[in-house]
C-alpha cells in the first residue's frame, strides 16, 4: 500500500526562507496580519486531513469508479467521498481563500494553493470535485450579477454547493468557435439552454446539495465564431427566490466516460433539453468571462501534477530503500544482505532525483505564481497589480503544461523504479500514471498552452512580459555573480537568459515570415521557458541553503537541497541545448511530409 507525507518543511521553505510571504502580505491591507505561525499552523491541519481523510480513499476510489443510474440520472461517487467532503465543508475547507463579504475566511491563496497540492497527491479524483467550484466562484464573483453573486458565491464559498465548467461538445474542445448549444430568452429575462456537453468533470453527484454549471452557449442572434460565444449560469436544481432549493433543472447526465485514469471522478455526458439558466456578463462575451476560471484551472491541473509528482517519489523512494537486487557496481554496500538495496545503483538515483527536483521547483513556481496573484487583487499599487497580473499570465501556460509534462515524467520514472511492481495496482504507482495522464490533456492540450505562451504571451507583445520576468533574473545573476559557491547555479542561468532572447527574436522573425514556423517550434519553446523558470527558482533556493550553511545550520535539509540543485542543473537542465535545436530545426521535417502521412 501507498504512503503520504505532507511536504509542509518543504512548503514553509519555499514560503518564508525563500520568497518570505510575510513580508509580502504586510504590503497588503488585507493580508497585512497573517503571520508565519498562522500559516504553518492552517498548513499543519490541512496536512492531516489530506492524508488522514482523503488518502485512504484514494484507491478503493479508483477500483470502484462511479456509478450512474440511467432512469434517474443521479451518480454515486466511490464509498468514503461524501462522507469525506462532509468533512471538507464542516473543516472550512472550501472558503480557506474566499471574499469574507459571502462568508469566506480571506487567507491569501498562497494557503490554498498548498492545501490543493496536498489535496492532490493525496486523491486527485476527490479533490477535483471541490477543486473546480474555486473556478466557478471565481468567475462568477468577476462577472456575476448582484442577484447572481448572493444567489451563488455564499453557497459555493461554504461549499454547500459546487460548481462545473461546462465548456467542450463532441465535436468540439479547444476550438470553441465550432460549439452548437443554443440559449433561447425568455420573457422574464432568463434563458431556455439545449444541447450537449461532455468531459465534464465532477459533472453530476450527491456530495452536495446543488450543482453550479457554468455554460458555454450561442443566443440566437449570435455571430459564427468565438464572438458570438455567452456565458450562462445553469444550476442543477433551480434555486427559489429565497435561496432555497425548488425543482429539478432540465441539465442531467446521461452518461459516465470510461477513463484511462482519476476514476473516481464523474466525467459526465451533460444533456440540457430546455435547462433555466441566467446570463453571465455580457451577452457574446462569454469567453472573457470564462477565461478567469479557465486560468484559474490551468494552475489547478498544474497543481495536480506536482501533488502527484510529490506522492510518487515518496513511495518510489522509500520502495528504493528497502528493495535489494544485485550489488553496486562500486563494490557490496550492505555486508548484512544477499544484495544492495537499489538506491545505490545511479540510474535509480537519476530517477528519484528527477521526480524531486520537479517536485521541488514545480513547488516553488506554483506558490510564486499564487503570491502573484493576492498581489495582483489586493496590493494597493496600481502598477504592482499590473505587474503581476501581466507576469502569471505569462506564467499560466508554463505551469499547465511544464508541470504536468514533467508529473508525466516522474511518474513513470517512479513506477520504472518498483520494476515489475510498479506495474501491480496494490502499490499504486501505476495509478499515479494513470491519474497524471488526463493533466497534459484538459483544460486545452500543452501544445495549446506551448501555442499561447509563444504566439499570444511573448510574441504577441514583442516580449515585453518576457523582458520583465528577465529583469527578474537578471537582478539575481547580478547579485550573486561574483559568488563562486554560487557559480554552478548562475552561470548556466545566465548563460540560457542570453540565449532565451536571441532564441525569441529568432523565431518571432521566422514566425512573421511562417506561421506554421511558431507552431512547429511552440512545444520545444515552452519546455526551454520551463527549465529557465525553474533554473531561476533553484538559483533562488541554492542560494538560501548556501547562507544557511556558509552561517552553521547542520539541518540535513538543506545538504540536500543543495545537493538537489546540483543534480537539477548538471543532469536536467541541458535539455534545454537540444530542445532549442529542435525548435531551430523549422517547420519543413514537419509540413513538408504529405507522402509520408498519405
Amino acid at each position: 500500500m501507498p504512503q503520504y507525507t505532507p511536504p509542509l518543511r518543504d512548503m514553509q521553505f519555499v514560503m518564508h526562507e525563500v520568497l518570505n510571504v510575510t513580508d509580502e502580505f504586510k504590503a497588503l491591507p488585507k493580508h497585512a496580519e497573517v503571520d508565519a505561525d498562522t500559516i504553518n499552523a492552517v498548513l499543519e491541519e490541512a496536512g492531516k486531513f489530506a492524508a488522514e481523510v482523503t488518502f485512504p480513499l484514494n484507491i478503493s476510489g479508483d477500483t470502484e469508479g462511479c456509478k450512474l443510474d440511467l432512469a434517474t440520472h443521479e451518480v454515486t461517487p466511490p464509498r468514503g467521498f461524501k462522507e469525506a467532503y462532509a468533512q471538507y465543508v464542516a473543516g472550512g475547507w472550501a472558503a480557506l481563500s474566499c471574499d469574507p463579504e459571502y462568508g469566506g475566511q480571506g487567507l491569501p491563496f498562497v494557503l490554498n494553493q498548498c492545501l490543493y497540492e496536498m489535496l492532490n497527491s493525496a486523491n486527485q479524483a476527490w479533490t477535483m470535485y471541490p477543486g473546480l467550484s474555486h473556478g466557478a466562484y471565481e468567475a462568477l464573483h468577476a462577472h456575476g450579477t448582484d442577484e447572481q453573486k448572493k444567489t451563488y458565491l455564499p453557497k459555493l464559498v461554504s461549499g454547500e454547493w459546487t460548481g462545473t465548467m461546462c465548456l467542450t461538445e463532441p465535436h468540439c474542445g479547444t476550438d470553441l468557435g465550432l460549439l452548437r448549444t443554443k440559449a433561447e430568452p425568455q420573457p422574464d429575462g432568463s434563458y431556455k439552454l439545449t444541447g450537449n456537453k461532455i468531459f465534464i468533470s465532477a459533472g453530476e453527484h450527491d456530495m452536495a446539495a446543488n450543482i453550479v454549471h457554468l455554460v458555454l452557449a450561442r443566443l440566437p442572434d449570435a455571430p459564427q465564431g468565438s464572438k458570438g460565444i455567452s456565458l450562462f449560469v445553469v444550476p442543477k436544481s433551480n434555486v427559489k427566490p429565497d435561496g432555497s432549493l425548488g425543482d429539478r433543472n432540465g441539465i442531467f447526465c446521461s452518461g459516465l466516460e470510461h477513463k484511462m485514469g482519476i476514476h473516481g471522478n464523474a466525467t459526465a455526458q451533460i444533456v440540457m433539453d430546455g435547462a433555466s439558466g441566467s446570463l453571465v456578463g455580457q451577452p457574446n462575451k462569454g469567453l472573457a468571462a470564462m477565461f478567469v476560471m479557465m486560468n484559474a484551472a490551468r494552475l489547478g491541473v498544474g497543481n495536480q501534477s506536482l501533488g502527484l509528482t510529490e506522492v510518487a517519489f515518496q513511495n518510489a523512494l522509500a520502495y528504493a530503500k528497502d528493495r535489494i537486487q544485485m550489488r553496486s557496481l562500486s563494490g557490496v554496500k550492505a555486508k548484512d544482505k544477499p544484495a544492495d538495496p537499489i538506491i545505490v545503483h545511479p540510474d535509480v538515483r537519476k530517477m528519484l532525483l528527477t521526480a524531486k527536483a520537479y517536485a521541488e521547483g514545480g513547488r516553488a513556481l506554483a506558490i510564486y505564481c499564487t503570491l502573484l496573484l493576492d498581489k495582483e487583487i489586493h496590493h494597493p499599487d496600481e502598477k504592482v497589480r499590473k505587474d503581476s497580473a501581466e507576469i502569471v499570465a505569462l506564467l499560466t501556460p508554463i505551469v499547465k503544461a511544464f508541470l504536468t509534462d514533467n508529473g508525466h515524467i516522474a511518474t513513470n520514472a517512479c513506477m520504472q523504479v518498483f520494476g515489475g511492481h510498479g506495474f501491480i495496482k496494490e502499490w499504486g504507482m501505476e495509478q499515479f500514471v494513470r491519474d497524471n495522464r488526463i493533466n497534459m490533456i484538459y483544460e486545452g492540450t500543452n501544445t495549446v498552452q506551448s501555442l499561447d505562451l509563444l504566439g499570444r504571451k511573448v510574441l504577441g507583445n514583442n516580449g515585453a512580459t518576457l523582458k520583465k520576468f528577465g529583469k527578474i533574473i537578471a537582478a539575481l545573476i547580478a547579485e550573486e555573480g561574483v559568488n563562486e559557491k554560487m557559480a554552478e547555479f548562475i552561470n548556466p542561468l545566465a548563460y540560457l537568459a542570453d540565449q532565451m532572447t536571441k532564441f525569441t527574436t529568432e523565431l518571432g522573425f521566422k514566425g512573421f515570415q511562417n506561421p506554421d514556423e511558431v507552431g512547429a517550434a511552440a512545444v520545444d519553446y515552452l519546455r526551454v521557458a520551463g527549465h529557465l523558470v525553474f533554473g531561476y527558482f533553484w538559483a533562488r533556493m541554492a542560494q538560501v541553503a548556501l547562507r544557511e550553511v556558509a552561517a552553521g545550520n547542520t539541518d540535513p535539509f538543506y545538504q540536500a537541497k543543495l545537493q538537489t540543485a546540483r543534480f537539477y542543473f548538471a543532469k536536467l537542465f541541458p535539455e534545454t541545448a537540444t530542445l532549442m535545436r529542435t525548435a531551430r530545426s523549422g517547420s519543413a521535417a514537419l509540413m513538408d511530409t504529405d507522402a509520408a502521412l498519405a
